[in-house]
């Protein structure tokens, strides 16, 4: 079946792929401005099609096929995006599977409706990088601008040209953040860090580990491995950390 969408009651258009099949469905959150048609994203498509396995992934509004413009997003739209999907496409528990920003939209998803969460696995999970990020990183000459515009473009080392980082971003991404808060986990969860990753560091993974409250946490870390974290061996392993996952729910 090709591209579905559904109305959002933020009245946002949410372009998906949903496949029936075992559960607990497995949900891909992709990362910040990337789309469902990523390598991660269709490798687990497949994936799910060959395991039988209930699998959804989307667009957040402003990326990919969904409505909206990148620039008018922030933080808390897309973890809204994603509770209006996993409500209105999945029944009963599901597993996150979040990359990078989704690793962040993931732990935000699992704070607002923990009761669906049979597990969760982050890849180069970056929960609060607005912050951490790209707030603390700017120089005063890029906070003054992003004050007096209201925007700042930021070099991009992937094919779609600068990211343009806003205001609203920086000021949302203060309303979502999980790491200074405590952070309930109360279901399976797992870490893939590579060692090799230039946008996530690994000390973000060590201080999600110790600070989240979780029985069953683990972390791994990938020697060599960068932020893509899409290698066929990488992805093996990503595969291979969801039946876990699946295994440690029952």
């Amino acid at each position: 079946m090709g591209v579905q969408y559904l109305e959002t009651g933020q009245r946002r258009r949410i372009a998906y792929h949903l496949r029936d099949g075992q559960g607990p469905c497995v949900v891909f959150l992709g990362g910040f401005k990337s789309d469902m048609g990523g390598t991660k994203a269709v490798f687990l498509q497949d994936w799910a099609e060959r395991r039988g396995r209930a699998f959804l992934r989307f667009d957040y509004s402003g990326h990919g096929a969904s409505s909206g413009v990148f620039e008018d997003g922030a933080i808390g739209d897309w973890a809204a995006d994603a509770i209006a999907a996993i409500s209105a496409l999945t029944r009963g528990k599901v597993i996150l599977v979040g990359s990078s920003m989704g690793g962040w939209i993931s732990l935000l998803v699992a704070r607002a409706m923990p009761a669906r969460i049979a597990g969760l696995v982050g890849i180069a999970a970056a929960p609060d990088f607005t912050e951490d990020g790209m707030w603390d990183g700017f120089s005063a000459a890029e906070k003054t601008a992003l004050v007096k515009d209201g925007q700042v473009a930021l070099p991009s080392e992937y094919d779609d040209g600068p990211y343009i980082i806003t205001q609203r971003l920086i000021e949302d991404g203060r309303q979502q953040l999980v790491l200074r808060t405590p952070l309930e986990l109360p279901f399976p969860v797992r870490l893939l860090q590579g060692t090799a990753d230039q946008d996530v560091d690994v000390s973000v993974a060590m201080r999600l580990l110790g600070h989240a409250r979780c029985d069953d946490m683990r972390l791994t870390l990938i020697k060599g491995a960068d932020h893509r974290f899409s290698t066929p061996q990488n992805l093996r392993l990503i595969e291979k950390t969801i039946h876990s996952v699946s295994m440690a729910a029952r």
